[in-house]
């Protein structure tokens, strides 16, 4: 399996090399920041009604006190499609003045 040259394909290839089945669909993580509250709940209200990004969580880093969105979404890892969800997210967070953290998947235990 072949992937692009950038950060979303260095780490699909990284989450190959472990044994993670790229081919099935996974709850991926898209992770959203914000400086203060009110702005993540707006992103949230905002995304609510969208069917991409059915199940948030908002939570407050402990170290730094931002705010942190994280949108779970089922899917096949694909880059593209990865890469897309991950823009559509950020485009909508930025006029709440937040900004994309990347994503991940939650390994199995």
């Amino acid at each position: 399996m072949q992937f692009p040259d950038d950060d979303n394909g260095l780490l699909l290839k990284e989450m190959a090399e472990a044994g993670i089945d790229l081919t099935q669909f996974h709850t991926v993580d898209f992770f959203i920041l914000f400086e203060q509250k009110p702005q993540a709940e707006s992103f949230i209200e905002a995304i609510s009604e969208d069917e991409l990004a059915p199940q948030t969580n908002l939570q407050q880093c402990k170290d730094t006190s931002v705010w942190e969105v994280i949108s779970s979404i089922k899917m096949v890892p694909d880059h593209q499609l990865l890469s897309q969800t991950e823009q559509y997210l950020e485009s909508i967070a930025n006029s709440h003045e937040g900004y994309g953290d990347g994503w991940g998947i939650m390994m199995p235990e």
